[in-house]
């Protein structure tokens, strides 16, 4: 099948390249983002991949199904972008990743928890100066402390077992429970509130729903335990951005990890180093001592791309040849209208 992908840069292209030797699909790879304006390049193929900050409206959507394609292959786990029920309207297919490398998210958002923490963010800067002193580098011990799991899905509870490897006391809130979670260790299942309260690390990991949409805003904020560290290596509408400055500003938030942004469509992904970024809001976020931020580079190992492409590839087969995919997004009413 003939692919137009969207968002490509060269270890997409060379994971897909090296998947696709034993599919030989026809993959052409495209830089720019799937946009109203970059829709055209799609004309002509039957299946589009696309990534998480590519526009999949109803317009696009349209546009794309005039033009005869009929795939829509993600190549994330997330598909907030898509306009699920214009897909649906149009006869379209919309396959995801669902799961390649939950170890990766997880790990990173453990790896964030470390660097704010100790501070090895500052220290590393520090001795590279000839600055040995350590004022201003006191952490606190993992070990006792209280961390809350918001979404106990495959990343939630990786990222639940390596804390409880810590020594740390665990707390989970979930609208779909697990009793893999509980099964770790002192773990337990807690009202969000209850969460907020009584937890020294927040870490987030449930997807971008209209239910989650800000599930940290102003009122979340007074609710944590002051000085709370809040991770976020999901999705970056699930925080308000501007509330956590509010937090950061008063001390209730007392350190920020985040692999994501809320406006990151235009800054992440992209070298701006030579560049005036206009974001405002992100260049605040950006100044205060007590904050890190990576690029969404969270799921970014070679697992994770490896099984990404085989992934994806494997969706793509399963439509052509009229196979059921499992890894196939649909909307409620098409899932209450397939028979049992």
């Amino acid at each position: 099948m003939k692919v137009a992908f969207f968002s490509t840069k060269r270890y997409d292209r060379q994971s897909f390249a090296e998947a696709n030797a034993e599919h030989d699909h026809e993959l052409t790879f495209f830089e720019p983002r799937l946009t109203p304006q970059t829709v055209s390049l799609a004309a002509g193929y039957p299946a589009v991949c696309v990534f998480i900050n590519d526009t999949l409206d109803k317009e696009v959507l349209k546009t794309l199904a005039d033009n005869g394609t009929q795939v829509v292959a993600l190549r994330s786990a997330g598909f907030n972008n898509v306009d699920l029920a214009a897909a649906a309207n149009l006869g379209m297919k919309v396959v995801r990743v669902p799961a390649y490398s939950p170890y990766a998210v997880a790990e990173h958002a453990v790896g964030l928890v470390l660097m704010l923490n100790r501070k090895l963010y500052r220290a590393y800067n520090r001795v590279r100066e000839d600055n040995f002193a350590l004022d201003g580098l006191l952490g606190f011990d993992l070990h006792g402390s209280t961390v809350g799991v918001i979404g106990t899905g495959k990343i939630g509870i990786i990222f639940a077992q390596i804390m409880q490897g810590f020594g740390c006391h665990l707390l989970g809130y979930d609208a779909f429970p697990n009793d893999r979670f509980t099964a770790i260790g002192d773990a337990r299942y807690v009202d969000l509130p209850e969460l907020l309260a009584n937890a020294d690390i927040i870490s987030l990991h449930c997807p971008l729903l209209p239910s989650t949409h800000h599930i940290i805003n102003d009122e979340a904020i007074a609710q944590m335990k002051p000085g709370a560290m809040l991770i976020n290596t999901s999705r970056g509408g699930l925080v308000n951005t501007r509330a956590v400055i509010d937090g950061i500003k008063s001390g209730q938030i007392g350190y920020l990890g985040t692999d994501v942004y809320e406006e990151e469509a235009d800054l992440f992904f992209e070298d701006l180093s030579d560049t005036v970024i206009k974001d405002d809001t992100f260049q605040l976020l950006q100044s205060y001592p007590n904050v890190v931020i990576t690029a969404h580079q969270a799921f970014f190992t070679q697992n994770a791309l490896q099984a990404i492409a085989q992934t994806t590839l494997n969706n793509i087969n399963d439509v052509e040849q009229g196979r059921d995919c499992p890894n196939e997004v649909k909307t409620e009413k098409q899932v209450a209208s397939t028979p049992a």
